[in-house]
């Protein structure tokens, strides 16, 4: 290796955690690098979705209407942690040049494989159930259209967006995009309007606080809505698009601009879910008004904030369920192949997918009961992947350079024990009623 490849290999050190690093060595900027950059953006912002879904609406604007600004730190932490998986997802499939489920089909025997196509199935379809009622719903509040041609409605608008994947995935991902700056752009308005306090928004930001009892309950609600399974398994899969070397410099200069990619993405997220609590903590708390549901926030809303503000939450709303909708049926499709490659074509994965939020919505089962029995799915789910992905990440025959470091490898512990036991406090909260 002349100095040459060898300083961009030592250019090229990342931070394992997510966060930028910066080295001195690349202060220097190369004609053409946003360029460049450009290119491998895309799967962060597909995988972002999962983190603006409806679970987030509703756990993000009950906190905002009992507890004000109190519950913002909550959704930092929250994101770290996102940041943190979602890094290491990007960084199994970019070492691997598979996703989490192929990795698995190698690494564990077929049996328990068997078990866990099925566990990360039932996920991805408790996942497409809480997307599709948001999407529902939203169309429902903003045109008035009964919830069985709405939920119909939906499954039309998700397929397409999931057919368009037969033009290239960078199609999907722009549509993608396209609808995560409508979400943006809703929630900028609404700040605009509701104009909050931003002394107070900084210092909850910062400075960790649970007012009491309840707000426990309340913070882990927003943190089971937060980390989703069916993305960790997503985000492996998706950078697989732009993995075209498989050389040690190839595989960390795409890492480098997957983790630029994550940290724009993630950020987005993040102010979006801020935004939420911000926004329910200004036009709620501060009147008195407590919100249990999706619905109740619209309804309440324009008489408080307006008709535009109330319009804007809508529009929010549609946004994100249909994306969010659309990330779900993809990672179900990831999911079947992956853990023990059934060769079903790959229009009846999406169908199988989203067959259960139909049915549902088809029967006229309550919204607000399937939402809670889906979130106790994904409780249980979560850990799963987690699980997998990090023992996969700590073997050096498997990821060659981009092993887990020891800080990494302690770090993960840390934050897959604590999810755990926080997820195992929300599966009690809901099958109990404090949820």
């Amino acid at each position: 290796m002349d100095k040459r490849e060898d300083f961009q290999g030592e250019a090229l050190e990342i931070n394992e955690l997510g966060l930028f690093k910066t080295d001195k060595k690349e202060k220097t900027k190369k004609p053409g690098k946003l360029k460049e950059l450009m290119k491998f953006l895309g799967p962060a912002f597909v995988v972002s979705v999962a983190y603006v879904d409806p679970g987030n609406f509703a756990t993000n604007i009950s906190g905002g209407s009992y507890f004000g600004y109190a519950l913002i730190w909550v959704i930092l932490w929250s994101n770290i942690i996102a940041i943190f998986l979602q890094t290491m997802s990007a960084k199994l499939g970019i070492a691997t040049g598979c996703n989490l489920p192929e990795m698995c089909a190698k690494v564990f025997p077929r049996k328990l494989n068997w078990c866990f196509w099925i566990i990360s199935e039932l996920g991805a379809m408790a996942t497409d159930l809480a997307e599709f009622l948001g999407a529902t719903l939203g169309l429902y509040l903003l045109f008035r259209i009964p919830m069985i041609y709405a939920g119909l409605l939906t499954g039309v608008i998700t397929y397409l967006i999931c057919y368009m994947e037969k033009y290239g995935q960078k199609v999907i991902e722009i549509i993608i995009s396209v609808l995560v700056g409508i979400i943006s752009a809703a929630y900028i308005l609404e700040l605009v309007i509701v104009r909050p306090d931003w002394t107070q928004v900084g210092i909850h930001a910062i400075v960790p606080m649970l007012p009491n009892g309840d707000a426990l309950l309340i913070a882990v609600g927003m943190l089971g809505a937060t980390v989703m399974p069916h993305v960790i398994y997503l985000h492996s899969h998706l950078v697989l698009e732009r993995r075209k070397g498989t050389s040690d410099a190839e595989k960390l200069k795409h890492f480098k601009m997957e983790k630029i990619d994550l940290n724009i993405a993630m950020n987005i997220a993040f102010i979006i879910n801020a935004a939420m609590v911000i926004v329910s903590a200004t036009v709620f708390f501060k009147n008195g008004v407590r919100v249990d549901t999706i619905e109740q926030a619209h309804q309440s809303m324009q008489p408080i904030a307006g008709y535009l503000s109330s319009g804007a939450f809508g529009i929010a709303l549609l946004a994100a369920g249909l994306s969010s909708s659309a990330v779900g049926t993809m990672a179900g499709q990831t999911i079947m192949k992956g853990f023990v490659n059934i060769s079903i074509p790959i229009n009846v994965r999406r169908l199988i997918t989203m067959a259960p939020a139909l049915i549902i919505i088809a029967l006229g089962i309550n919204p607000m009961r399937a939402l809670v029995l889906s979130q106790v799915a994904l409780s249980f789910i979560l850990p799963f992947p987690m699980i997998q992905m990090i023992y996969i990440a700590n073997s050096k025959d498997l990821m060659g350079t981009l092993v887990n470091k020891k800080s990494t490898k302690i770090v993960g512990a840390v934050i897959v024990s604590m999810v755990v036991i926080l997820n195992a406090v929300l599966i009690y909260m809901s099958l109990t009623g404090a949820a």
